[in-house]
């Protein structure tokens, strides 16, 4: 008994230092909002002052010289890729890569052309889509999809490669309904978001606030789209569980994940010509507008110190339970 009860102890121990964890964190260097910059700052700055931190900031100026900031609308799409075809997220909800119920459900991945795609943006054809659509394939799918598009953007933000010494692993295109949403998740990226129109909502949570997000284990499964207008949602076989977050940010069930309570997000929206500095193992949630246009760039973090911490952070948190 006094052995179990010196291992109670213990873990109680661990918990209240897991609770001052983030506290001090936000003590030393996370603001209570996202800060905006007037410009981006030089290489050797951005990375001392935000990337060497992890700390996200909204940089104004950024992508100003870009010609897809004017060009890029639905008559321009219809006249250069309206007839390719693209892959499209496809949901009964709006939730892709999301729990549902007791299964992770990833979305129908659909073959359409732009152009139908686009119909369905802009509500042609009649009410009553029975389905969400959102183009979000994240392998970068502006480069192999629409190298058509490539000349409006930047292949790389030069002077986050100056800063990180490296080209981007990814260079991502984001068209979408308002209803499609993005499920609360972390990335091993550093990633820089840029909105060319409409506007994006995020909900941001620190890494070490990772004691406060709860994380379980589901079932694979995907949405399978039926004749009949409904979807069902089919296993994978044979696959393994996956690790995911069930709390919904925008109502979090807090009798079910009380240490959820303790986590302090901050709330930004991203304007069309703005770039959001999403730092690496942030969790973030995300909404749009209607019709919104984006393209992201994906920097490999590095696997360094400040990740292993944040491994242990990670093991720590999943070894004690809820706090």
């Amino acid at each position: 008994m006094e052995g179990a009860s010196c291992r109670g102890g213990s873990v109680n121990k661990v918990k209240d230092l897991l609770r001052e964890f983030p506290r001090e964190a936000r003590e030393l260097y996370l603001q209570e909002s996202v800060p905006y910059l007037d410009e981006p700052p030089s290489p050797v700055q951005f990375y001392r002052e935000w990337v060497a931190p992890n700390k996200p900031c909204i940089i104004h100026n950024a992508f100003n010289h870009w010609p897809a900031l004017s060009k890029w609308n639905p008559a321009y799409f219809r006249e250069v890729v309206g007839s390719k075809e693209i892959s499209v997220a496809v949901t009964p909800n709006g939730y892709a890569d999301a729990v549902f119920g007791d299964r992770f459900v990833m979305p129908e991945e659909r073959r359409m052309a732009f152009s139908s795609l686009l119909d369905v943006v802009e509500g042609r054809g009649g009410a009553g889509q029975p389905a969400v659509f959102y183009v979000q394939k994240q392998c970068s799918n502006l480069i192999e999809e629409l190298p058509e598009l490539t000349g409006d953007v930047e292949s790389h933000i030069p002077w986050m490669t100056e800063a990180l010494g490296k080209l981007p692993d990814a260079v991502n295109f984001w068209l979408g309904e308002a209803r499609a949403v993005t499920s609360m998740h972390k990335d091993h990226y550093e990633n820089l978001y840029c909105v060319i129109s409409g506007e994006k909502q995020f909900i941001l949570i620190p890494p070490t606030d990772r004691p406060f997000v709860p994380y379980e284990l589901y079932q694979p499964a995907v949405y399978s789209f039926r004749e009949d207008g409904s979807f069902e949602v089919v296993d994978e076989e044979n696959a393994e569980k996956v690790p995911w977050i069930p709390v919904d940010p925008l109502n979090p069930d807090l009798d079910r994940y009380p240490s959820y309570r303790l986590a302090r997000p901050l709330h930004c929206t991203v304007k069309a010509g703005e770039m959001l500095y999403l730092p690496s193992l942030w969790f973030h949630h995300v909404r749009q507008s209607q019709g919104c246009i984006a393209v992201n760039f994906w920097y490999d973090m590095e696997y360094d110190i400040k990740f292993n911490y944040f491994q242990l952070l990670e093991s720590l948190s999943g070894a004690v339970g809820p706090l």
